[in-house]
């Protein structure tokens, strides 16, 4: 794409100034959120514990984005969002110390710090949403944000590259509360140098406060725009997702017997192909529109989950990664570009927040429910030509897949689209464009998209529609 991102000079500043924040934000977030699960495990965690730390804080951190958007309303967007990112960067700190001075109160203590390091993030998140959607033009979203997306998720992969060899050499030498603690001041000092950059965002010309709203009034206008029918369909598949999700570190650390340096080629591969593909999908989106590609992803996504039943085979789950990658890329594109395309800019803020908090809740939901299984399913062992493997996780991964199957099947039909692509293609096509094959799961996807063709009928203009992408930070949590 054009190396200008806006006629306005200083749009475009603040553009560029984003992607770098973005990218500094991607070191912070691959190489130690990332680590994350891994750093429990280390502190003793069970898995449901693990489980728990991967959900619960993401829940009740989402509140802030309530405290967020009432805020919003008498402090300035920028000033709300360095807020969050500058908390979020200093809980680091404690964060790193806790194997060195609180190694047995580690779990609890780490628990704690969670919550506050996510509503931080989640303090910024919507209010870094909807300035974002002022900045970029709506004839360019898909690309600035393809291309944004890109650059985080190179300097993401480099950074989870990098922060696992740290922890492989000092795993080896016995020292991992160490390379825990270099891993996570890396994290932080990326994490202060993000709050700079974030400093150059600007209020765009013209901007201006929320009109109060009564909620009937805002309820009726959100049930019109179709933005409630994809809120359900996305946080149904998030739940489905999170049945499993929170437990495919734990496999492989755990189970597997996965080291660290393992472990990051298996995180790192779906990173990878994510990089590889967003600027396809960017591209797509902008000329064959979001729902296309949420349509053939979301039929992609429960074999993502049915793939680790088939070998535990490190370098064939690597390939399964690939698999994850390519999905999941454009799952999450698509679906904070449709986000963006249905919710009314007076209405923006505040129901991002209602989503973002329903969906923390359904995957914490799907989460306790995988760990509620996880204690009652008996030890599988052998499944379609595994080897002496005992681990009861792998349930979880089929009820997953089950799950996630019938939610596409079920939801993604009522996926609204509002914006009329510049062309059509088939879901078949599709599928071949991006991956160059298999054209038999090209057929599936073409049975199950091809309904409500109408939709390109109800296009309507873009004039008042905002945009969002769960982008105030990043997050770039690995689902498989």
């Amino acid at each position: 794409m054009s190396t200008q991102f806006d006629k306005d000079p200083g749009v475009d500043r603040a553009l560029r100034h984003s992607v770098r924040d973005g990218m500094a934000y991607s070191v912070a977030a691959g190489g130690g959120e990332t680590y994350f699960s891994a750093f429990a495990l280390f502190l003793k965690a069970t898995g449901p514990q693990v489980a728990l730390l991967t959900t619960l804080p993401p829940l009740i951190g989402s509140l802030a984005q309530f405290v967020s958007a009432w805020g919003g309303r008498t402090i300035s967007r920028r000033a709300m969002i360095l807020t969050g990112a500058m908390a979020q960067g200093l809980l680091w700190l404690p964060i790193l110390a806790l194997p060195l001075y609180f190694p047995q109160h580690a779990v609890v203590l780490l628990l704690v710090l969670l919550i506050l390091f996510h509503g931080a993030a989640d303090l910024a998140a919507p209010q870094w949403t909807s300035l974002m959607r002022d900045l970029v033009a709506d004839r360019r979203r898909g690309r600035y944000f393809g291309h944004r997306t890109r650059l985080t998720t190179l300097t993401s992969f480099v950074a989870l590259v990098v922060c696992g060899l740290i922890l492989h050499v000092f795993d080896t030498a016995q020292r991992s509360a160490i390379g825990f603690g270099v891993i996570f001041l890396i994290a932080f000092v990326a994490r202060m140098l993000s709050v700079y950059h974030i400093g150059f965002l600007r209020e765009p010309d013209g901007a201006t406060r929320v009109p109060d709203m009564k909620i009937r009034q805002w309820w009726d206008h959100l049930r019109s725009s179709g933005a409630v029918r994809f809120s359900v369909y996305f946080v149904s598949m998030n739940m489905a997702v999170a049945v499993a999700s929170p437990f495919f570190s734990v496999y492989m650390l755990r189970d597997l017997q996965f080291n660290y340096l393992q472990f990051m080629a298996n995180t790192g591969m779906s990173v990878v192909v994510q990089f590889l593909t967003l600027g396809t999908w960017g591209r797509i989106a902008d000329i064959y529109g979001n729902r296309l590609i949420l349509v053939v992803t979301s039929m992609s996504i429960p074999f993502v989950a049915a793939l680790w039943i088939v070998s535990n085979d490190f370098w064939y789950l690597l390939l399964a990664q690939c698999v994850a990658g390519l999905s999941w890329g454009g799952f999450s594109l698509s679906a904070a570009n449709i986000l963006f395309e249905l919710l009314p800019r007076t209405q923006r803020v505040a129901y991002l927040a209602f989503h973002n908090a329903v969906t923390a809740g359904a995957v914490f939901a799907g989460a306790m429910l995988g760990a509620l299984f996880a204690t009652m399913l008996p030890v599988a062992s052998a499944f379609f030509g595994n080897s002496n493997l005992t681990s009861n996780l792998l349930y979880l991964f089929g009820l997953s897949a089950i799950a996630r199957m019938a939610v596409a099947v079920l939801g993604v039909r009522s996926v609204p689209q509002l914006r009329r692509p510049r062309r059509s293609l088939s879901p078949h096509a599709l599928v071949l464009r991006v991956t160059g094959f298999n054209a038999f799961v090209g057929l599936v996807y073409e049975l199950i998209g091809s309904g409500k063709r109408d939709d390109a009928k109800q296009s309507v203009d873009e004039s008042g529609r905002s945009s969002t992408a769960n982008a105030g930070t990043d997050s770039p949590q690995t689902r498989d």
